[in-house]
C-alpha cells in the first residue's frame, strides 16, 4: 500500500478500539463519537478485506488479523509520539528514545551499566528500560528485547548473547558453618533455593542438575522458591541456602567472593540470553546502533572457564 494513501485516522481508531477492547472507551479516549470510531474501523476492514474484530453481544475480541496488526500500529504511534515529544522537549534537537526490554535479573545486573556506557558512546540516543517477568518470546511493543529462553523459531531476528551455565553457588559463611565433603552432601544437607521458570515445575532446575550430575536419589522438593534469580542470589548472599545460578550473570558476585562455587559442576539446560529485534526494524539506524553495540558488549561472551576452583572461587574470565 502506497503510504500516501495510508488511512491514518482509521488506524488510530482501530488502535484505540484494540487497546480498550471497546468502541465506547475508544471514542472517549479520542474525544469523538462512537459512530465515528465504528465508521473508521469498518472503512479499514473494507480496505484490508478482512475483519479485525469479532463483534458479539457485550463482547469484542480481535481476530487473528487484528491481533497481528494491533502491536505494529501501536508501536508505530508510540514512535511518532516519542519522536514528537523529544523534538519539543529538546527545543528542536531530536533525541531518539529506544524502548528496551530486559528480564528482571538481567536488568538488575546490567541495566545501569548498559545505559551509562551506551549513552557515553551514543549521547543522542536515550534508552527506556522495562523489565517484565516471564520467559520469551519477545514483546512486540519494544524496539529491542533481551529474552531468556531456549533457542526458538520466531519472526524476530535473534542474536545470542550467551548460553546459560547454572552452577551451585552459596555464601562463604555457609561453608564455614557446615563444610561439605561432596557435592551430594552440600545439596542434601542445606536449604535449596529454587528459581521458578514460567510454565515449568518449580523444582525443575535442581532435578535436572541432580540427574545430570549423577548424584543419585536426593530430595530436591524442599527449600525456598523465588520468581527471579536475583532474589535467590540475594538470599544466598545473606548466608542461607545454596542456589543454581548462571556463572556469567553473577560473575561480579563470584569475583567479589560474595558467592562462591564449592564444586566445579555446571548444568547446561539449553537456555540462553538472546537479543530480539523485529525484521522491519533492520533499517532503523538507532535500533541497529544499539544492536551492534550490545553484540560487541555481550555477544559471543565466552562461557566461564571451568578450571579447578581454588578457595571456592571461579577463575576470572575476560569477555569481549
Amino acid at each position: 500500500m502506497d503510504r500516501r494513501w495510508l488511512p491514518l485516522n482509521a488506524l488510530r481508531a482501530f488502535e484505540a478500539v484494540g487497546r480498550h477492547q471497546s468502541f465506547t472507551a475508544a471514542a472517549q479516549s479520542l474525544r469523538v463519537t462512537q459512530s465515528a470510531v465504528s465508521r473508521h474501523v469498518i472503512t479499514l476492514e473494507a480496505l484490508l478485506g478482512v475483519p479485525l474484530f469479532e463483534r458479539r453481544p457485550h463482547q469484542l475480541t480481535l481476530t487473528e488479523a487484528g491481533a497481528a496488526l494491533l502491536p505494529v500500529v501501536t508501536k508505530a504511534f508510540d514512535r511518532i509520539e516519542t519522536a514528537l515529544g523529544d523534538v519539543v522537549s529538546d527545543a528542536g534537537v531530536r533525541r531518539r528514545t529506544l524502548r528496551v526490554r530486559m528480564p528482571p535479573t538481567f536488568a538488575h545486573q546490567f541495566a545501569v551499566e548498559i545505559v551509562r556506557e551506551f549513552r557515553r558512546d551514543w549521547p543522542d540516543l536515550n534508552l527506556e528500560v522495562e523489565s517484565p517477568h516471564g520467559v520469551g518470546p519477545a514483546g512486540r511493543d519494544a524496539d529491542l528485547s533481551l529474552v531468556y529462553s531456549k533457542p526458538q523459531v520466531t519472526d524476530d531476528v535473534a542474536d545470542l548473547m550467551w548460553m546459560v551455565r547454572l552452577t551451585v553457588l552459596c555464601h562463604p559463611e555457609l561453608l564455614r558453618r557446615r563444610p561439605a565433603e561432596s557435592l551430594a552432601a552440600l545439596i542434601r544437607d542445606n536449604e535449596l533455593l529454587h528459581v521458578r521458570l514460567e510454565n515449568e515445575p518449580r523444582y525443575m532446575l535442581w532435578q535436572q542438575f541432580v540427574q545430570q550430575s549423577g548424584l543419585g536419589e536426593i530430595d530436591v522438593g524442599r527449600g525456598q522458591v523465588f520468581d527471579t534469580a536475583i532474589l535467590a542470589a540475594q538470599y544466598a548472599m545473606s548466608g542461607e541456602g545454596v542456589a543454581l545460578l548462571d556463572q556469567h550473570l553473577f560473575q561480579g558476585e563470584i569475583e567479589g567472593a560474595r558467592l562462591i562455587a564449592p564444586f566445579d559442576v555446571a548444568l547446561e539446560n539449553g537456555y540462553g540470553y538472546f537479543l530480539h529485534i523485529h525484521p522491519e526494524d533492520l533499517g532503523d539506524p538507532a535500533v541497529m546502533a544499539f544492536r551492534s553495540w550490545l553484540i560487541r558488549r555481550f555477544g559471543g561472551a565466552a562461557e566461564p572457564e571451568t578450571a579447578p576452583l581454588q578457595r571456592g572461587r571461579l577463575r576470572r574470565v575476560e569477555t569481549g
